[in-house]
């Protein structure tokens, strides 16, 4: 019998395991590239004391948004959004996008008039050009891929590896919003399919909708570290959850952390969709994933500063790595933290 090769399904290694198998060989060539595959964006020096970062992300229908409730102008605005936090993560300014795409003949010119005005407007707001892109058909709906580009000067920029003991662990905003508005849509399109002349019941739920069709990017709060003259140590944009971008600060940094369950906000309108879908809104925001606020550590004597500063939040702090990465909720023992949050090839 013939050599039998073991195949290994994609589930099995999940996305983050399979892109360091992947790319795990790979070594830079141009002493340019200052940081590659591992953080939030690619670092590319550009020379006196200048870099750009770069960063790309692919949205699929049916994957990453279902057009029975995304309206194509918020899709276009949030898929913008989405790579503009991923450099406001690396502490740096977005300053042009490119947009491409893929789409099937159940589209008209009008929906990409429609796709490009959300895009535009997103790019008006955060002062960005369209730089360029490419467009071609698709036989499975929408494809959608943003690549970003922002600039910082080199002894600006933040990774995830640079946490380190006793600093403060912060986030912005709030978190399980766009995880609780997802669900709420998710309800009424199973309605929807029974009953067609049915309509949704989404009155008084306008902050969590908001949350997951036209999310936000937190270039409030980088503009505000800037004029405090803080820098983080390390910085992650929350997109797959709370518990996964702990494990990777923890991870690439070679620390531990603690949380403390109690601080971490969560909005009221989450609460009350949270007790609605018997869900406990905790793990909402640990595990839900798309709220795209910032997640950062300062160091200790920065607490000052960060605590009174609006929309940050400090939730817990760096230790040794032997200890772990935990939750420590009011009462009883403390909580391992796991990455359960988005996991695009996790099995069906």
């Amino acid at each position: 019998m013939g050599n039998i090769t073991k195949r290994t399904e994609l589930y099995e290694l999940g996305e983050f395991k399979l892109i360091d198998r992947l790319t795990g060989s790979f070594v830079p060539k141009h002493q340019e590239t200052l940081k590659g595959v591992g953080d939030d964006a690619a670092v590319i020096s550009a020379g006196n004391g200048e870099c750009l970062v770069v960063t790309t992300d692919l949205l699929l229908e049916g994957i990453h948004f279902d057009l029975t409730y995304f309206p194509l102008k918020h899709l276009g605005y949030k898929a913008i959004v989405v790579n503009l936090s991923d450099v406001y993560a690396m502490n740096a300014t977005p300053l042009q996008v490119t947009v491409s795409i893929g789409v099937s003949k159940r589209f008209c010119v009008e929906d990409l008039d429609e796709l490009y005005r959300g895009i535009k407007l997103a790019c008006d707001n955060y002062n960005v050009d369209l730089v360029g892109g490419d467009t071609t058909s698709s036989i499975t709906g929408m494809t959608i891929s943003v690549t970003a580009i922002g600039k910082v000067k080199e002894s600006e920029v933040v990774y995830r590896s640079g946490a380190t003991i006793n600093d403060l662990i912060c986030v912005t905003g709030n978190l399980g919003a766009a995880y609780m508005g997802l669900q709420l849509l998710e309800r009424e399109k199973r309605i929807f399919e029974t009953n067609r002349v049915a309509k949704p019941k989404l009155e008084g739920y306008d902050y969590v909708l908001e949350r997951i069709l036209k999310p936000e990017a937190r270039k409030n709060v980088i503009d505000n570290l800037r004029k405090a003259g803080v820098k983080p140590t390390a910085m992650i944009d929350i997109s797959d959850g709370l518990s996964s971008e702990l494990l990777h600060i923890c991870k690439s940094s070679n620390v531990g952390c603690r949380v403390y369950m109690e601080k971490i906000p969560i909005d009221e309108q989450t609460a009350k969709m949270a007790e609605e879908f018997n869900i406990d809104p905790f793990t909402a925001a640990l595990n839900g994933g798309e709220d795209y606020e910032l997640l950062f550590t300062v160091p200790l004597s920065e607490y000052q500063v960060v605590d009174s500063m609006e929309g940050v939040r400090v939730i817990g702090h760096i230790v040794e790595p032997h200890l772990g990465a935990y939750m420590v909720p009011p009462s009883g023992e403390d909580i391992r933290i796991t990455a359960q949050g988005w996991n695009a090839l996790q099995k069906e």
